[in-house]
């Protein structure tokens, strides 16, 4: 066995390196060679004659002097390879005549695709020259030297890489850090003559004239290049270790002495479908994508692994397109189904399956940086699931990429969007936000709009924007202009730039779902049935209307309050005691940083205690009965009532008769003149200002009305809010007309809560941190008729609530001459307390249909939005980054280097988001599949996925890269096409065992000359655990829930960690509650990224931490226990069958004899100590909230429990093969 395959199996697919063989893998060969010619030559062989130009010619490419492309390490230039590949007069045991003569065209040297095969004379003189003991010629003078093959060098691939590692810093796009007038960046650059700084440092055809050769190869630290590299710029003079090496130099010279080619960045070019390839063995090939595998590999003198076994290849499909392990009864039937299409048809039942979606989501959202908290240093909750699940839901139904593109950076701006559409746009809203006190928002705003340039830049182009924001781009030929021209694109969202510190800033949309959407539909149904009998019952009762208010006219001064939602009535008529309505007042409770917000209401005690304060009352005529009058200093104490918090929705009503522009009309505040703690209505500067705050300046929302109110006259003064935190969230109304605002403030993250009593006439002192020294200024003038309700009035009832006229006043004016705010009153008079029971019980009906579907529609979750400002933002490229220096004003474009936007059109986000989709763009359909390959062979066709520039690296497969690419485009963006594609290909079938040596020389497979071996992924670990040991509840979408954690994990920030119970805490990985700066911790610890920036490749590593958390989190503990319980449930009747029914279970495959009897072994050392301690045994079977079968003995369930750890805690349970 070599590496776990076996070498009698037919047909033989690994072909080891020479190098390898050499070591001692040659008797690995069987069968004898291909006979050469048997007649000898007249005369003897002279090695410099006949056997050097032999190697020369056919070998010296990979097995020459040039380390860059030699391959295995062997080299046929000296006589290192006699005694190795050579065996010395015996050339049929010689490894190098054997790979001469192998009848395995895959096997064969040189590679038959290399064109440059021996032959059966050349054949026959290497023969000849082992046999003859492969005597190794003296060097040939130069004069007499043989001509020596020449590499061709390969400039995208070996020049460039050179030159952008060592170069570009002083040499390259950024015109700031530039030397001597020398780009290397750029085709003209190198050729270019430098004026002052003198002329070209390449010269086609000749390197030794080439200034570039002589500052590489120079003696003198202080003349040689490269210099040594400081931090941003490189520091003179250069040492020995930052000189390049013998060869890259000696790459460098070959280049320029054949000609200096330029070639353009292979990723700024379109893709163009390339032919595929012609290979040695066609057969073993099951698409395009092994012609273009094989091929490399021959060119290598490699060959492909064989397929895996049906067992491994159903687990490792499952695993990649589900992110869920194979049932037991997918693997039984997967085994029994002889068709020839049965792994085809298990690759499409599992791209039809939901679990697609959701695995393919994972993938999706660390790179759209998705998370349920804001970030920073509160790193508060924010609800953005909504964006999750559509997600999801787009992979689910197989959206074609390209709308998956055009919807999430810019479905807000297609013609009539949906709903949907508009929730894909969360996608750049996903960044961090920073809510913090003492923030410059415009320079947060600087910054939400860098991570949506870098983000983009990212995901879709596979480009570091990022490093051109401060400067030109340092490697990519990128500049800070076209930084912020890419930055003008998502400059135009209407944000604050300081966020809310809780919750979901605005832009901000309520997004229902489907089963909410039916819920909606159902009460409007309801709604418009119960409003259609009220009007007719109405209808019916016109009559007994009119004859009531014909009765008023006799009945006395008759009036009526709109009770509905009323907290507290001051009539101030006579007395300045409340009027509280007859149902429970909840109010909120106060907000702790824990929870803000989160807690169940407080009932409040009625009545309040009422007090006047600074004077003794004084009663005047009033606009409805009498009046209070106020001189600045008695103001009205109305008790512990009215403490709204931020999110509470409410409203303040009152009449005032002011005498001077400045003073607060209603108020539970702190408040003076530097600020203001609480909320308020106040007069200032003659204008009408409603106020929540925390803090004045930085932490409220403020609003004035535009036209200063008149004095010395009755005005009905109502405002409204909606408890949205913005200033959009206000209305005010003057004598029951809507007047226009001016916002002031524009965003409140505290509560705001106070222990001031609600005031009339006054406020609290000023905050003991606010620094001011003086209360705001009490009222000054008469106010009457204060009302506080728990709801934001509609304008219909504001206009009602400013209707100072009784009831039996408005039924004495004819019906025409009736205001709309009378008219409603009288109506809504009726309704409540005249009408008919019947007509009661229907009005009171549609009510309560209407509050309900009020209730519904401000619970319903929100998602953040992009949405476009109407003109759009100036934008200016900022100097140095800085968001406070800006220099010129830019436009929207894009980058030079790529195509160019379509001409005629407009030129805005969603001109780019389909400009990014073209099928000429460069750079969207590679990177992408570039992304798909990564997610299923651990490693991208281009190794760094997220830079696709010249620092990233080149592609393993450039051709096989371009026909994916090309592939996508032409299917129609087609996401479950080209995996279909990649996972049905024999490349992705191979099995993966390895030997050391392919180990060695290629450790990560990116020759692919083996299938993928990978350790899961960090949610992938878990949910494999919660579905073998029957735990996974299998619900997509909706919010996110919290597992298992350590307990006090988030004390750190000031906040609880309120664990799930029941089936939320056994739902996929995916739906975790995701803290940025507190992750889960066992997704941590498996690799997960944190989602605070933007990852499209994440580590793997491998620590005792990883162990350490199989063994002892109760999530995986819990499971092992629930695996005990199936095996003694379900696995047979003895310990060695229960055992193996748990491997199987665990990993889909039967243990080895030499693993099951450890872990059998390992049952019965468990069950002794734990039948000597059920104590013990009773602790472990009960962690975790689901309940332990009690059915079962204790000891032998504890027992059992600690075998499935030890089988879950496996690299092959763990591990994806």
């Amino acid at each position: 066995m070599v590496g776990g395959v076996s070498m009698g199996q037919a047909p033989f697919r690994v072909v080891i390196p020479l190098a390898a063989l050499a070591i001692g893998f040659g008797g690995y060969f069987s069968g004898p060679p291909a006979t050469a010619s048997a007649q000898q030559p007249a005369e003897p062989l002279e090695f410099n004659r006949d056997i050097r130009p032999i190697l020369n010619e056919s070998c010296l490419i990979c097995h020459g002097p040039n380390e860059t492309t030699r391959q295995a390490d062997l080299r046929f230039d000296t006589d290192d390879f006699i005694g190795t590949v050579v065996v010395t007069g015996d050339a049929e045991a010689s490894p190098l005549y054997q790979r001469l003569t192998t009848e395995d065209r895959i096997g064969r040297m040189p590679p038959v695709s290399s064109g440059q095969s021996l032959t059966d004379e050349q054949i026959d003189a290497v023969r000849r020259w082992i046999d003859g003991g492969a005597e190794w010629g003296a060097e040939l003078a130069d004069a007499d030297a043989l001509p020596m093959p020449e590499r061709v060098v390969d400039f995208a691939r070996e020049v460039r890489p050179i030159l952008s590692q060592n170069c570009f810093t002083c040499h390259g796009p950024d015109e700031g850090t530039r030397q001597r007038g020398l780009r290397l960046d750029v085709a003209e650059g190198p050729f270019a003559d430098r004026g002052t700084f003198g002329g070209a440092v390449v010269i086609p055809g000749n390197a030794d004239d080439s200034l570039l050769i002589h500052r590489v190869t120079a003696t003198e630290d202080r003349v040689r290049m490269p210099y040594r590299l400081g931090l941003n710029t490189p520091v003179m003079p250069g040492t020995a270790e930052d000189a390049l090496s013998l060869g890259e130099i000696e790459t460098l010279r070959l280049w320029i002495d054949q000609g200096a080619e330029w070639q353009s960045h292979w990723a700024f070019v379109p893709p163009e479908r390339p032919s595929v390839p012609p290979v040695a063995d066609p057969e073993w090939g099951r698409n395009p994508i092994d012609s273009f595998v094989l091929s490399s590999l021959e060119a290598q003198g490699l060959g492909p692994a064989p397929e895996a076994d049906r067992t491994t290849l159903l687990r490792r499909v499952t695993l990649d397109l589900t992110g869920l392990p194979p049932s037991a009864g997918d693997v039984a039937a997967f085994l029994n189904d002889d068709s020839p299409d049965a792994y085809e048809n298990a690759v499409d039942r599992l791209l039809g399956s939901t679990a697609f979606g959701e695995r393919m989501a994972v993938e999706w959202l660390d790179g759209a940086r998705y998370a349920d908290s804001s970030g920073y240093q509160t790193d508060a909750p924010r609800s953005m699931w909504r964006y999750r699940d559509w997600v999801i839901d787009a992979y689910n139904s197989n959206m074609p990429f390209d709308q998956f593109t055009i919807e999430q950076l810019a479905g807000d701006m297609l013609p009539s969007a949906t709903l949907d559409q508009r929730i894909a746009t969360a996608f750049n809203r996903n960044h961090s936000q920073n809510g913090e006190g003492g923030i410059v928002p415009e320079e947060f705003l600087v910054e939400n709009v860098v991570d949506r340039v870098s983000t983009t830049g990212t995901v879709w182009m596979g480009l570091t924007l990022g490093c051109a924001r401060c400067h030109d781009h340092k490697f990519d030929p990128l500049s800070q202009r076209e930084f912020y021209e890419l930055f003008a694109f998502f400059n135009n969202v209407p944000e604050r730039g300081k966020a809310f510190k809780y919750g979901n800033s605005p832009p901000m949309i309520t997004a229902p779902t489907d089963e909410q959407f039916a819920e909606l539909a159902e009460l409007d149904e309801e709604l418009a049935a119960a409003r259609e009998a009220l009007a007719t019952l109405e209808t019916e009762a016109g009559d007994a209307q009119r004859e009531w208010e014909a009765s008023l006219a006799a009945a006395g001064d008759v009036d009526w309050v709109l009770r509905d939602k009323l907290l507290v009535h001051h009539p101030l008529d006579g007395d300045i005691a409340g009027v509280y309505t007859s149902e429970p007042v909840f109010l909120s409770p106060n907000v702790t940083s824990d929870v803000r917000g989160e807690q169940e209401p407080e009932l409040a005690e009625l009545p309040v205690n009422v007090k006047l304060v600074d004077g003794q009352p004084l009663f005047v005529p009033g606009r409805i009965g009498e009046a209070v009058s106020f001189d600045g200093q008695r103001f009205i104490d109305a008790g512990d009532i009215a403490n709204f918090t931020y999110n509470d929705p409410f409203s303040v009503a009152a009449w005032i008769h002011p005498t001077a522009g400045d003073g607060v009309i209603v108020s539970r505040a702190l408040a003076g003149d530097q600020g203001e703690r609480g909320w308020g209505l106040y007069l200032a500067d003659g204008k009408l200002q409603v106020n929540l705050s925390e803090r004045w300046q930085d932490d409220g929302v403020r609003v004035e009305t535009q036209d200063v109110l008149p004095l010395d006259e009755w005005l009905h003064v109502l405002m409204t809010y909606d408890g949205k935190r913005v200033p959009a969230s206000f209305r005010v109304y003057v004598n029951g007309e809507s007047v226009e605002l001016t916002p002031q403030v524009d965003g409140i993250n505290n509560p705001m809560r106070t222990r001031e009593p609600l005031r009339i006439g006054a406020s609290g002192p000023p905050p003991e941190d606010s620094g001011g020294t003086d209360s705001a200024p009490r009222f000054q003038g008469l106010i009457d008729d204060v009302r506080v309700y728990t709801q934001a009035l509609t304008p219909e009832q504001a206009a009602v609530v400013a209707t100072a006229d009784s009831l039996t006043e408005i039924a004495n004016l004819p019906a025409a001459d009736r205001t709309a705010g009378q008219a409603e009153k009288l109506r809504l008079a009726f309704l409540d307390q005249y009408a008919s029971e019947k007509i009661q019980e229907a009005w009171r009906a549609a009510g309560d249909l209407e509050r309900k579907r009020a209730e519904l529609w401000d619970n319903i979750q929100t998602v953040m939005v992009m949405e476009e400002m109407d003109p759009p933002r100036d934008t200016f490229l900022l100097v140095r980054g800085a968001y406070d220096v800006p220099g010129e004003q830019v436009s929207p474009g894009v980058p030079a280097v790529l195509p160019p936007l379509p001409e005629g059109g407009e030129n805005n986000r969603l001109a780019f988001a389909r400009w990014l989709v073209e099928p000429d763009h460069p750079l969207t359909a590679r990177v992408t599949v570039n992304r798909f390959w990564q997610m299923l062979f651990g490693t991208g066709i281009v190794k760094t996925a997220e830079n696709f520039g010249l620092q990233g690296e080149y592609p393993s497969h450039p051709d096989l890269l371009d026909w994916l690419a090309t592939s996508f485009i032409d299917s129609g963006w087609d996401v479950k096409s080209i995996l279909r594609e990649i996972v049905i290909s024999a490349t992705y079938r191979q099995a993966s065992a390895v030997t050391p040596e392919q180990l060695e020389s290629d450790p990560e497979n990116r020759m692919l000359a083996r299938g993928p071996r990978l350790r899961l992924p960090a949610q992938m670990i878990r949910d494999q655990a919660l579905t073998v040991a029957g735990l996974l509840v299998d619900q997509v979408g909706g919010p996110s829930v919290k597992p298992y954690q350590p307990e006090g994990l988030w004390d750190q920030a000031s906040q609880r960690y309120d664990q799930s119970e029941g089936n939320d805490l056994y739902r996929r990985s995916l739906y975790t509650y995701w803290k940025r700066t507190l992750a889960p911790p066992s997704m941590l610890t498996f690799d997960s990224s944190t989602r605070e920036t933007c990852i499209v490749r994440t580590d793997r590593t491998n620590t005792p931490l990883q162990a350490l958390n199989l063994m002892n989190d109760v999530t995986y503990v819990e499971a092992a226990r629930r695996v005990a319980e199936r095996m003694m449930t379900e696995g047979g009747a003895t310990p060695e069958e229960r055992v193996a029914f748990a491997y199987r279970l665990t990993t889909a495959h039967r243990p080895r004899p030499e693993a099951h009897d450890v872990l059998s072994s390992a049952f019965h050392d468990y069950l002794e100590r734990y039948q000597a301690d059920r104590a013990a045994a009773l602790g472990l079977v009960s962690v975790g909230e689901s309940p332990r079968d009690e059915t079962l003995d204790i000891a032998e369930l504890a027992s059992y429990t600690m075998v499935a750890s030890m089988i879950l805690n496996l690299d092959r349970t763990i591990t994806k093969d």
